[in-house]
């Protein structure tokens, strides 16, 4: 099955239906991202899959001219041509009889029973995180315009493997962070609360996410107590040693990392010196938020006989939310961030030696290629061009929400407890990332986070780096998704809509844990107007157009 989009042929990429999800990756992703996350993903989530008992192989993502579709990989027979489910009694006996069920729901019992992911969070702390975090300072202090072409060919190849490990660790660590929220907003749905009220309830357990205002408020006091006027990161720095040791402190922890995106071509931090300063001047302390009124007002809804496994789930939901925010940018943009300040260089000194066209083509390379690019002529510069091209063409496509043929899941009724509890926990996570398409709407509806409207000038753009590159403070951003390093720079945006994500995206969390108004996964987002004046109104989760004058 498959359908034709302008130029390109969207083939499904292998048996059953393939969901598109645009939330991370939306369209020209480069080879090094497409095998990076392939491998890690079926790999990362094939081991916590197995660990904690979800009846499938692994969420399988793959890339379709540039675009990132997902399949939930049966445990049985994931490799055949969907076929019509067997009677309900075979089902219901294979659930329990087959080794590889029987063997997951056990796991699945087990971990129902013991919580495991408060162990993970316990190792990610005491363990994961500061090895993971010294291990990407050691790859930073190397700076690849000093080496000499074989040691910066080594340093690339290093990372690659580096980023093999990380990716890995990213998509484990992401079934056991989404797990027990997933599993909190589940049960919330059956306790008859409305999902985005019980969501609500996890907001303030994310301190990594606010941690950057509290740096960037204190260098704003330092500047305007100064009385000097700045108008670059250099007149910050003169301020006072206090800001540049504050200064410059932030971005050696934040330099490197990306912000506009998740692939090589998004920029990072310390490639937008404007954008920083705009954040400093604009930064403003996160508003104070009483967690335990947020907590009591949606435990008041819950009944009676339900209160301790709600409080029980509850907790393990905010404690795993910090982690989860905290994965992203130490597992996959600083090292992604690393390998793309490696890849420009390597592309500077071809590009200088006529053996490129351009220094950004060194992102069209595959990682085997990468590997061998300072001593090989191939590709060469013409077919480095082309692909290029061609990946920014199939960038501007629109692809289809599915491929493939459609697969029947079994009732969940049909399975033993613990496996339909853990597949109903997939399938919420699913829905509230935003990466089933079951929310998509035809106007500009989404999810609002937020009590307040906003009202503002839309800087709308299909990448993130395009939006930032002209936010001015006080705008509101549009874009089609966001990474939780936007922690950094979504200060100065009065509002933020995206056309992708749910109540549990990193856009949401990121409104949510900032104070910043939003409506997320409004379809029609990209529609809107540039530099149209728009009201952007959490509570009714809509966004209204005041004027369609471009400004």
């Amino acid at each position: 099955m498959e359908s034709r989009t302008t130029e390109a042929v969207f083939v499904a990429p292998g048996p059953g239906e393939w969901t598109l999800d645009r939330s991370h990756f939306p369209g020209g992703t480069t080879p090094i991202a497409e095998e990076l996350i392939g491998q890690g993903s079926r790999r990362g989530f094939s081991k916590v899959f197995a660990e904690i008992g979800v009846p499938a192989d692994y969420l399988d993502q793959r890339f379709v001219n540039g675009f990132m579709y997902t399949r939930l990989r049966p445990l049985i027979g994931a490799d055949k041509p969907p076929r019509k489910p067997p009677p309900k009694p075979v089902l219901w006996a294979a659930a329990r009889l087959h080794p590889a069920f029987r063997s997951r729901d056990k796991q699945a019992a087990k971990t129902l029973a013991e919580h495991p992911s408060n162990d993970v969070v316990k190792r990610w702390n005491d363990e994961i995180r500061p090895g993971l975090s010294a291990k990407n300072r050691a790859f930073q202090d190397v700076h690849p315009e000093s080496l000499d072409d074989d040691a910066l060919q080594g340093h690339i190849g290093d990372l690659l493997d580096h980023l093999g490990e990380t990716y890995e660790l990213h998509f484990w660590l992401h079934g056991h962070d989404l797990g027990p929220i997933a599993r909190y907003v589940h049960r919330s749905i059956a306790f008859g609360l409305d999902p985005t009220d019980a969501i609500s309830a996890l907001a303030g357990a994310s301190p990594s996410t606010a941690r950057p205002a509290t740096t960037l408020c204190r260098l704003r006091s330092l500047v305007e107590g100064s009385g000097r006027e700045v108008s670059d990161l250099d007149d910050v720095r003169a301020v006072s040693d206090e800001a540049r040791l504050l200064l410059d402190g932030y971005l050696d922890e934040r330099g490197q990392v990306l912000t506009t995106g998740y692939d090589i071509t998004s920029l990072t931090l310390g490639e937008l010196p404007e954008l920083v300063l705009d954040s400093i001047m604009s930064a403003t302390s996160p508003p104070a938020l009483d967690a335990d009124d947020v907590i009591a007002h949606v435990r008041a809804g819950v009944p009676a006989e339900h209160l301790a496994e709600f409080d029980m789930l509850l907790s393990d939901a905010r404690n795993v939310m910090d982690m989860r925010d905290d994965n992203g940018p130490l597992t996959v943009e600083w090292p992604t961030g690393l390998l793309r300040r490696a890849l420009l260089a390597a592309g500077g000194r071809l590009a200088d030696r006529g053996r490129v066209a351009d220094a950004s083509h060194a992102f069209e390379l595959t990682p085997e290629e990468a590997r061998r690019v300072m001593t090989t002529v191939d590709p060469t510069a013409d077919q480095l061009s082309v692909r290029a091209a061609t990946r920014i063409a199939h960038s501007r496509l629109s692809p289809p929400p599915t491929l493939g043929d459609p697969e029947l899941q079994p009732p969940l009724d049909l399975l033993p407890a613990a496996l339909a509890e853990l597949v109903a926990m997939v399938q919420v996570a699913l829905k509230f990332m935003g990466m089933d398409n079951t929310m998509i709407r035809e106007d500009l509806t989404g999810t609002g986070v937020g009590a307040s409207s906003y009202v503002g000038r839309a800087r709308v753009a299909g990448s993130a780096d395009e939006a930032l590159d002209r936010l001015e403070p006080g705008d509101v951003l549009v874009v089609r998704a966001t990474s939780p390093a936007f922690n950094s720079v979504l200060a100065i945006a009065g509002a933020v809509v995206t056309a992708d994500g749910g109540a549990l995206s990193h856009a949401a969390v990121l409104a949510r844990e900032l104070g910043i108004p939003a409506v997320i996964g409004v379809s029609g987002a990209l529609t809107i107007p540039d530099g149209c004046t728009i009201e952007v109104d959490p509570v009714a989760g809509i966004v209204r157009l005041l004027d369609d004058k471009e400004q």
